[in-house]
């Protein structure tokens, strides 16, 4: 993602102008569908950004300046779609290098699976996800999450309305009891 070119890039908080789409999406203005993502982290100008929906997160990270010299963009998904109110935390070489290995996927995410450490979206080490705004994205931070659970998630909130605990998890099919207790302290509702 380093050298991508700033055409359609954003300012920290700034919204695209629908005159001067990205390099490779239509503007939010033509759709008239988009969606708000917080962008921070190792990038070069952290904030909220608008894109149109179903756009993915190398285009977030490309309307935030793309990424910063010290970032670890190769362990993100960069085709993962983007989800209104989500947060696309980049984090650095570093960062990344200090996330344990996810251990066994659960869910089918499939041979490739998301990279070691799980996507390097969301939450940095210390931060708690909140269970009822959390995107797909984000709920893929958590240890041992996949794109299939992250999904189950979803769509048990979608179904059942927000969580009043986040011990209600353990209704989502794929989650027992072991990884339950391993994602309490990362969550809240």
């Amino acid at each position: 993602m380093s050298g991508s070119p700033p055409a359609g890039s954003q300012q920290q908080g700034a919204v695209p102008n629908p005159g001067s789409p990205g390099p490779s999406s239509p503007t939010a203005g033509n759709s008239g569908s988009s969606v708000l993502v917080h962008v921070a982290g190792a990038v070069v100008h952290p904030g909220v950004v608008e894109l149109p929906s179903g756009s993915r997160v190398y285009q977030a990270i490309a309307a935030a300046g793309g990424e910063l010299p010290e970032a670890a963009a190769d362990a993100v998904n960069l085709a993962a779609v983007l989800q209104d109110g989500e947060q696309l935390f980049i984090r650095t070489k570093d960062q990344a290098a200090a996330v344990p290995g996810p251990g066994a996927q659960s869910g089918a995410a499939g041979a490739a699976g998301p990279p070691p450490g799980g996507a390097v979206i969301g939450p940095t080490a210390g931060t708690i996800v909140d269970l009822n705004t959390a995107g797909l994205a984000e709920l893929m931070t958590l240890p041992r999450v996949g794109p299939v659970l992250a999904q189950r998630i979803l769509d048990f909130r979608r179904q059942h309305g927000t969580f009043a605990t986040a011990q209600e998890l353990d209704a989502v099919d794929g989650i027992g009891p072991k990884l339950l207790a391993s994602l309490l302290p990362l969550l809240r509702v």
